[in-house]
């Protein structure tokens, strides 16, 4: 059976996008009218053949009934405006790791005092969600005990709210009893890389709570995802495990508080990483908000060679830009004022 995917593309912006919408040349971009398309790219998935053609908006009349009606469900998702982020125009994730071992920054926040003080210069610097996490998910990393990681999280994630009432929570974990105890404090966002099949009572543990759930792919565990990672097609196959687990949730109530991250450097090597984010605007088309992690990763290294940085700054704002330039909103990061204000500079230039 065939199967056909929607994918926006051809981006306007600012004034330029709105003048072409009130004209009916262009539709907005998640209903938002700064930024609009009038082309999309539709795949054809056929067994393990996948094959796919641009057309204009003007030309979806001409093709053939099947199409045209999938083309149409798809428009109205990738039109329609996302309720995550009210009126904010893009969404910084600041990442606190109270880990000895993470990949970046393991051991330079895994104390009480240490991570208020990280929280309260991301929160100056422009961050509106602050994901916390007790246990490393790197490449190769240990796994550890749910009492462990929730020893390491427990404080701060118990005074947070009281700490900083105006700012986001998300609790990045796989286990349960993590979850559990989070979401007695007011948690806002779980974040569990595995999707939830970590631990086989983490469903019940999150189902009918009115709070964000990110489904997040990722091809095998820490310890064994970068081991040759394999794709028929690395963007139709993660949108098909969005798809289902959609379907899945759907089942619970709060259903539509559901956030889509890609998982980059998830299971993915360099060439399925640049796939993703060279059309990341396929995902709009399941009608959720998406979220990307793109900050020092090894995929910045892969390409930068000899001119790679320690915090690779650069290459993670420019996969930011890019990426905000095809209409995603949420980015995890680790410099939280560096990117603020590359997305304030950068955003200032595509709206004029």
């Amino acid at each position: 059976m065939k199967k056909y995917y929607t994918r926006a593309c051809n981006f306007f912006y600012g004034s330029t996008s709105k003048n072409l919408i009130k004209k009916r040349k262009t539709l907005p971009l998640c209903g938002d009218s700064s930024i609009s398309f009038n082309q999309i790219e539709i795949f054809t998935r056929y067994r393990k053949k996948v094959s796919s053609k641009i057309i204009d908006l003007k030309d979806i009349h001409k093709l053939p009934l099947v199409i045209k009606k999938k083309v149409s469900f798809d428009l109205k998702k990738i039109t329609t405006k996302r309720e995550f982020f009210k009126k904010k125009r893009h969404i910084l994730m600041g990442i606190l790791n109270m880990t000895p071992d993470s990949f970046s920054d393991g051991g330079k926040f895994n104390s009480f005092k240490k991570a208020v003080q990280r929280i309260k210069n991301m929160i100056k610097s422009g961050a509106d969600i602050i994901d916390i996490g007790g246990e490393s998910t790197r490449p190769g990393s240990k796994i550890i005990s749910s009492k462990n990681e929730l020893r390491r999280v427990r404080e701060i994630v118990k005074k947070f709210k009281k700490n900083f009432p105006k700012t986001s929570l998300s609790i990045d974990t796989r286990k349960s009893l993590v979850m559990d105890f989070s979401i007695k404090n007011n948690t806002d966002i779980i974040n569990d890389v595995s999707c939830f099949k970590y631990d086989p009572e983490s469903i019940d543990t999150i189902k009918n709570k009115n709070l964000w759930k990110i489904i997040h792919h990722m091809q095998g565990t820490p310890q064994t995802m970068q081991i040759n990672p394999s794709y028929n097609n690395v963007l139709l196959d993660i949108y098909d495990f969005f798809e289902r687990k959609i379907i899945y949730f759907k089942k619970f109530k709060y259903s539509k508080k559901i956030i889509l991250d890609p998982g980059i450097g998830f299971g993915k090597n360099l060439k399925h990483n640049l796939m993703i984010l060279n059309k990341i605007s396929i995902f709009h088309s399941l009608g959720f908000p998406i979220l990307i992690g793109t900050s020092r990763k090894k995929f910045i290294n892969q390409i930068s060679g000899e001119y790679d940085t320690k915090e690779r700054i650069g290459g993670t704002l420019s996969s930011i830009n890019f990426s905000f330039s095809q209409g995603i909103k949420i980015f995890r990061v680790h410099n939280v004022k560096e990117v603020k204000q590359a997305l304030l500079v950068f955003e200032t230039l595509i709206n004029k």
